[in-house]
C-alpha cells in the first residue's frame, strides 16, 4: 500500500508542484497554510532521493507513530541521517521537521484505518450480511438514545409553527433535510428544505418566534449550519437539531434529538449513521402526526386517494413512496 501511494504520481508533475511547494515553504513566515501531508508525500515521491525515500515510507505506514518520535528516532527507524529527515520536510513543502511532525499529526486524527488496506473479513461473508449488521448495530445504540430524546416537546414545536425550515449539508443530511420536508407535507405542514451555506444564512436572519428550524448533522461540527442557527436563535426560532451530543451544534438546541455515529474499519461503505438520522426523523414525525390524531389522519387519507385514483394500487400500497 505505501508502495503504491509513493509511486503511483509520475515524477514530471512532482517536480513542478513539488518545487513550488518548496519555494513557498521557505519564503513565508506566516502560518502554514493547510494541506493533505499524505497526498503531498506520495506525489512528491518520484524527485525525492533514495534516503528521503525511506523517510517516506517510514511516515506513511505509521503516521502517529512519526509524528510522535523525534528527529532522532525518526532518523534511526528509517536507517538515514537526521539531515536527511530535515531534507525531506523540506522536500514535501514543510519549512521544518517541527511543521512536518504538526502536519503528520492532523492528518493521523483522520485514522489509520484510511490507510491501510486491512479491514476485510477473516472470513468470507456476503457484503449485503456485513453491511446489514453494521446499520443494526448503529440502530440498536440509537434506538436507547431516542427512547429518552424529548420527541414529544419537539413534535409540539413542530405543530404549532408557522413555518418550518430543515437545514442539511453533506452527503447524508443533505437528502435527509428533503425526506424530512416529505414527510412534514404529508402532514399538512408549511415547511421548506435549504442545503446551501449561504442560503441558510440568509433564511435564518428571516426567521421569528413562530418559526422552527431543524438542523441535521451527524458529527454537529459543521461552521456554516451553526452559524446559521446561531442566527436563527437571536430572531427567537426554535431550533431543533438532529445531531450528536455535545457537539456545537447540539449545545444551541432548544430541543435535541441525540443520534452517535458507530462507524468501523470497514470504510468501503457508506456510513450507517444516515439510517441512525433517518429513524430519528420517523419517530419524530410519527410522534406529530399522533399527536395531531384526526387531523392527520384526515390528511393522509386525502392523499391516499388523489394516488390511488392516478397510480391505482392495493389498500397497503405505500402512501407517496
Amino acid at each position: 500500500m505505501v508502495e503504491e501511494m509513493l509511486f503511483s504520481t509520475t515524477r514530471s508533475a512532482a517536480d513542478v508542484t513539488g518545487g513550488a511547494w518548496r519555494a513557498r515553504a521557505m519564503n513565508t513566515t506566516a502560518e502554514p497554510v493547510a494541506f493533505d501531508i499524505v497526498a503531498r508525500i506520495a506525489e512528491c515521491a518520484p524527485e525525492l532521493r533514495s534516503a528521503e525515500r525511506k523517510v517516506a515510507a517510514l511516515i506513511l505506514d505509521d503516521l502517529t507513530g512519526a509524528s510522535r518520535a523525534s528527529i532522532g528516532a525518526l532518523a534511526e527507524r528509517a536507517e538515514v541521517s537526521v539531515a536527511t529527515v530535515t531534507r525531506f520536510a523540506k522536500a514535501v513543502g514543510c519549512r521544518d521537521v517541527r511543521e512536518l511532525k504538526l502536519r503528520l499529526a492532523q492528518a493521523a486524527a483522520v485514522g489509520q484505518r484510511f490507510l491501510q488496506s486491512g479491514a476485510q473479513p477473516d472470513t468470507p461473508e456476503p457484503l449485503a450480511t456485513r453491511v446489514f449488521d453494521e446499520l443494526q448495530t448503529a440502530l440498536a445504540h440509537n434506538h436507547h438514545l431516542l427512547c429518552q430524546a424529548p420527541v414529544a416537546q419537539a413534535a409540539a414545536a413542530l405543530r404549532e409553527a408557522r413555518m418550518i425550515y430543515v437545514f442539511g449539508m453533506g452527503g447524508g443530511s443533505t437528502a435527509l433535510a428533503d425526506e424530512m420536508r416529505f414527510r412534514l407535507v404529508r402532514l399538512g405542514r408549511p415547511v421548506a428544505t435549504y442545503q446551501d451555506g449561504l442560503l441558510q444564512r440568509m433564511v435564518a436572519s428571516t426567521v421569528s418566534r413562530d418559526t422552527v428550524v431543524i438542523a441535521l448533522s451527524t458529527t454537529g461540527r459543521v461552521p456554516e449550519m451553526v452559524d446559521s442557527c446561531r442566527i436563527a436563535r437571536s430572531y427567537g426560532a426554535t431550533l431543533i437539531t438532529v445531531t450528536a451530543p455535545a457537539s456545537p451544534l447540539a449545545k444551541l438546541a432548544d430541543w435535541l434529538i441525540p443520534i452517535v455515529a458507530f462507524e468501523t474499519d470497514f470504510i468501503y461503505k457508506p456510513s450507517s449513521s444516515r439510517y441512525a438520522m433517518m429513524m430519528a426523523l420517523d419517530v419524530l414525525v410519527t410522534e406529530l402526526a399522533v399527536s395531531l390524531g384526526d387531523e392527520s389522519r384526515e390528511l393522509l387519507r386525502r392523499m391516499k386517494h388523489a394516488l390511488d385514483a392516478h397510480r391505482g394500487g392495493g389498500d397497503r400500497q405505500p402512501l407517496g413512496d
